[in-house]
């Protein structure tokens, strides 16, 4: 276990012969190669949908989507392989003599002049540029009028710039570009989460066209064709939909634990929230009690709630470069408060709708009072179990807490979007972590044995069980997402049956009372190899990989066609051991397996899925079912080639 004193912040060093020649300008392309995550937040390789690469992307779309909101072109058409972009709009084309500028002059764009582009997703003009240095190849062609401009950019620097020439081609800007892999170490563009991405900016701008290398996605109904898409329960009434100047609003309930949101300022997806979602929360709920005229909590009105809101705003002031989170206040500079904007137009469009609908009315009084009526019953029991959970000493029973949590390191963004929390089986897997982990942002919370099957129960078990109670505590979601500790919750467990049944019984926890978590991306299952896989001649020592190069060869294997693979290169000299556990791994060894390439799977839940029947049928009560489908696909593992 670590130290105090390794778990205090370094200091800084600052040279003490501090001169003028320690001062360096640099110019703007080189500003954001060297500092990418001040402008497109962290770098990843792909993996997750928001990596850098997919901010990128999104850069482009973003002023192809201004340009059809502006009522210029009605289909932008976007071309993605593993490693470059195409985005192909048909609006009106940048102004031939200004393309150079608009890709790589910063603060230089039309949308400072808010009668131009009055309610646009970027007015900073640095987008665009952020997209240039940071890839190898960037083309950017303008059409317009019948005439044609073309430059072609590497890094930021002008490999070539095309005069103008005649062109067939109907309006619009063209931008091709292929990142930087010296940036984005080892990235692949991955379509699953592409197409959420185009998705939402065809429910937001309806009667707009997206097409991905030939597919085309559409939206006749908005927010509504949005809500759908996501939902993974039914709802217990049709979706309400709600729309005036600048805002549209959906929201419906379902029978699942928690509440779920999707908010949008200009087309961008806010998926941090901000001002807009803070207002919509308490308008909507405000609404409903008044509507009924009782004393109802706004947790239990909004217990199953789900919902999005998504408004155009003046200048919208976000609180990074990525557009996350929205900290503009007002609707525009001379608009209301977009705390009354939104209060004002869901008082009246809401309360009206309950008049009309009562059918709809009366199924929100019975959810709401259901809600109510278990949180009441539970009143007890959450009590103690919130003062157990303060009385535990956490630190040094179940969670091994990190740095940025443990120094309370607000502030640091990078470090909280780099924190993770690993929920281990026993002591010795997480002893294995614990010795090897980052402890600036890697956490290790241990469970004891095998946790509750939850399919079925309520969410009074969640502060009944110990295990629940203090990890529900430890990420601090017991009130929703907006306290979470941890960007990533992994899951460690044994690469071995009783270990895949921790595995699902922890999923089936997040999934019954906690699905925004999976929703929002933030649970993954972490891969550990089964095989290692080294010259029995050469190997000098465990955990020295070379794989290949050197004297030590040894491959760690994660599938079997990794290990056959291994063994066909060392022959003869191949010695084998399969790792039963987390355990048997040695904490040197375990280092690259939690490092920054670990392999970690996301726990997705999308409404295809149809999780109600899985977790009926997989966690459920029906025995001679899942006996019947186990003994159908048994397998039973050959370990005679193991040495």
């Amino acid at each position: 276990m670590a130290t105090d004193e390794e778990l205090q912040f370094e200091e800084a060093q600052i040279p003490a012969n501090y001169t003028g020649d320690d001062i360096v300008t640099l110019d703007w392309k080189e500003h954001i190669r060297r500092r990418p995550g001040m402008y497109i937040g962290k770098l990843g390789d792909g993996t997750s949908s928001d990596d850098g690469i997919y901010v990128l992307l999104k850069e482009v779309l973003d002023n192809a989507i201004d340009e059809y909101m502006m009522g210029f072109g009605k289909q932008v058409m976007v071309e993605v392989n593993e490693s470059s972009v195409m985005v192909r709009d048909h609006g009106r084309g940048i102004p031939l003599d200004k393309v150079v500028a608009v890709a790589s002059k910063m603060n230089t764009g039309a949308k400072y002049d808010s009668k131009a582009f009055k309610k646009s997703v970027g007015l900073n003009g640095v987008g665009i540029k952020a997209v240039n240095a940071l890839s190898t190849e960037f083309y950017i062609e303008s059409v317009r009028d019948g005439q044609c401009k073309k430059v072609h950019f590497s890094c930021g620097e002008i490999v070539k710039e095309y005069d103008v020439m005649p062109s067939n081609e109907p309006n619009g800007t063209m931008v091709k570009f292929t990142p930087d892999a010296s940036i984005f170490r080892d990235y692949i563009y991955r379509e699953e989460f592409i197409v959420p991405l185009l998705k939402n900016y065809t429910f937001l701008n309806t009667g707009l066209a997206i097409h991905l290398n030939g597919k085309r996605f559409y939206s006749k109904n908005g927010l509504v064709d949005l809500l759908k898409e996501n939902l993974t329960r039914d709802t217990l009434y049709p979706i309400i939909h709600l729309k005036g100047d600048d805002i549209e609003v959906v929201i419906t309930h379902t029978n699942q634990y928690g509440e779920e949101y999707y908010s949008f300022v200009n087309g961008q997806h806010t998926t941090q929230g901000g001002t807009h979602l803070t207002a919509f929360k308490e308008a909507a709920s405000r609404t409903i009690k008044d509507h009924f005229g009782r004393n109802f909590e706004y947790s239990d009105i909004r217990n199953g709630m789900v919902a999005a809101v998504s408004i155009k705003v003046e200048e919208p002031v976000f609180e990074s470069q990525t557009k996350t989170r929205l900290g503009s206040r007002d609707m525009g500079p001379e608009g209301p408060t977009i705390a009354k904007f939104i209060g004002d137009f869901i008082k009246k469009e809401l309360d009206n709708y309950l008049h009309k609908e009562l059918d709809v009315a009366e199924i929100i009084l019975k959810k709401v009072q259901e809600s109510e009526k278990e949180r009441k019953a539970m009143a007890g029991v959450t009590k103690l179990a919130r003062e157990k959970a303060k009385k535990v000493n956490l630190h040094n029973k179940k969670l091994l807490d990190c740095r940025i949590h443990l120094n309370d390191a607000k502030g640091d963004e990078q470090l909280k979007e780099a924190s993770s929390i690993f929920i281990t089986e026993g002591d010795s897997a997480a002893g294995s972590i614990t010795k090897i982990r980052n402890v600036a942002t890697q956490a290790v919370f241990s469970l004891r044995g095998k946790p509750l099957n939850t399919y079925g129960l309520t969410q009074k078990v969640v502060y009944e069980n110990d295990e629940f109670n203090l990890l529900q505590a430890a990420l601090n979601i017991e009130d929703g997402l907006d306290g979470l500790r941890y960007n990533k919750v992994i899951i460690a467990t044994d690469a071995d049956v009783d270990g895949m049944h921790i595995r699902l019984l922890m999923i089936t926890f997040f999934l019954q009372f906690f699905p925004d978590l999976i929703k929002k991306g933030h649970v993954y299952v972490l891969q550990t190899p089964l095989f290692r896989v080294r010259n029995k001649k050469t190997a000098k020592r465990v955990g020295m990989r070379k794989n290949g190069a050197g004297i030590d060869e040894t491959y760690y294997c994660y599938t079997d066609e990794e290990r056959i693979a291994a063994i066909e290169k060392l022959g003869a000299n191949a010695e084998i051991t399969r790792f039963k556990g987390l355990g048997e791994i040695s904490p040197e060894e375990f280092r690259d397996f939690i490092g920054p390439d670990m392999r970690i799977d996301r726990v997705t839940l999308r409404k295809e899925d149809a999780v109600s029947e899985l977790l009926e049928f997989y966690m459920g009560k029906n025995t001679s079912e899942r006996q019947n489908f186990i003994i159908d696909n048994l397998v039973v593992e050959d370990d005679t080639e193991l040495v």
